[in-house]
């Protein structure tokens, strides 16, 4: 099993400028916990971590650009890799989610623990417990 085979495919990306406020909106809209923040190229993901951490527990205003609280230095997978070899990774990084990209270096989709589960729940189960223990 492919990662391509169970990734989310809709991949909604915001602009570095838009507002913190903007983005938290699109998430709730798309019911998405996670947008690439894209110019020309992916500078990094907002995560609704991000905005709770980040910027509501900071009082920060929340029409600042979501720039100021993304996460830089975006983790990801091949659509062509290992369904277990990327759950693997997301254990290894203690991340619940992986932005995926083609051989061509195109986003194409979001792999979540969620996505997993739907397939394989015993597999997700290990993923998340190996995920969650440093929380």
């Amino acid at each position: 099993m492919f990662v391509r085979d169970v990734m989310t495919r809709q991949v909604v990306t915001a602009s570095p400028d838009a507002s913190i406020r903007s983005v938290a909106r699109l998430m709730s809209e798309i019911d998405s916990g996670i947008i690439p923040i894209i110019n020309s190229e992916i500078l990094g993901v907002v995560t609704d971590r991000d905005i709770v951490v980040r910027a509501v527990a900071e009082g920060l205003d929340l029409e600042q650009p979501v720039s100021e609280i993304m996460t830089a230095g975006v983790e990801s997978c091949l659509e062509t890799d290992d369904l277990r070899e990327a759950s693997d990774r997301m254990s290894e990084l203690q991340m619940r989610r992986l932005l995926v990209f083609d051989d061509a270096g195109r986003v194409t989709g979001i792999l979540s623990l969620g996505d997993i589960a739907e397939l394989d729940e015993e597999l997700a189960g290990v993923t998340l417990q190996e995920v969650s223990e440093n929380y």
